[in-house]
């Protein structure tokens, strides 16, 4: 059968149909875009309390728990360093105390023995005149082992003849004017003073001068 020959009406009718087509494709596609949008969007919406899911009350315990642990281990690290201090400042004193013990433990005995050996001295200087040499020389090397055995053991005599008065280690028993010496400058010795290992255990009697009137 031949074709029939189309008329101008066709045309136009050919025409509306192709661009109602188009439209409605054009429709369709701008349909399918905007689900995609949409779908996209409700992803990203979905996806946010992901990423911010601090909320979680298991995870708000298990980091309460470790900072506690964290929290009670520097307390006990604290507790250690005290101790450990602590207990080198007992030895520390432990130790101080028992090397005190050990050099001063003779001080009594030292006080004790301090006369004996003023005796002696004494007992030489009246000696000089009158005596033999025989009793001059037996009590002058009884003198000279005693002072050797307190030297032994840390003993020191303390003469300050001609040194300035010192309150911490003479004790002044009169004061006498003298233009030929500075004031508070030890005059005699009425008796020795002595120490054992540094510590006095008797002052120095003496005599100062002092500013002449």
């Amino acid at each position: 059968m031949a074709k029939e020959p189309q008329t101008p009406m066709d045309d136009e009718l050919a025409r509306h149909e192709q661009e109602a087509d188009g439209a409605e494709q054009a429709a369709e596609q701008a349909a399918e875009e905007r689900l995609m949008e949409g779908e996209l969007e409700g992803l990203i919406n979905d996806e946010e309390p992901l990423e911010g899911s601090v909320d979680n009350p298991e995870a708000e315990m298990l980091a309460a728990q470790v900072g506690e642990l964290e929290q009670s281990l520097a307390d006990a690290k604290d507790q250690a360093l005290r101790a450990a201090a602590e207990a080198q400042n007992v030895r520390r004193r432990a130790e101080q105390e028992a090397e005190k013990a050990r050099k001063f433990a003779l001080e009594k005995f030292v006080k004790e023995l301090l006369p004996v050996v003023d005796s002696l001295e004494k007992a030489l200087e009246t000696m000089e005149e009158g005596a033999s040499d025989v009793h001059r020389e037996g009590v002058s090397m009884t003198l000279k082992m005693q002072l050797d055995v307190l030297n032994k053991f840390g003993v020191e005599s303390i003469e300050p003849h001609g040194e300035p008065f010192d309150p911490q280690v003479h004790e002044a028993m009169t004061m006498v004017p003298n233009p030929d010496l500075d004031p508070n400058t030890v005059m005699d010795v009425m008796q020795k003073g002595y120490l054992l290992n540094g510590r006095l255990v008797r002052p120095a009697m003496v005599v100062v001068s002092k500013k002449a009137d």
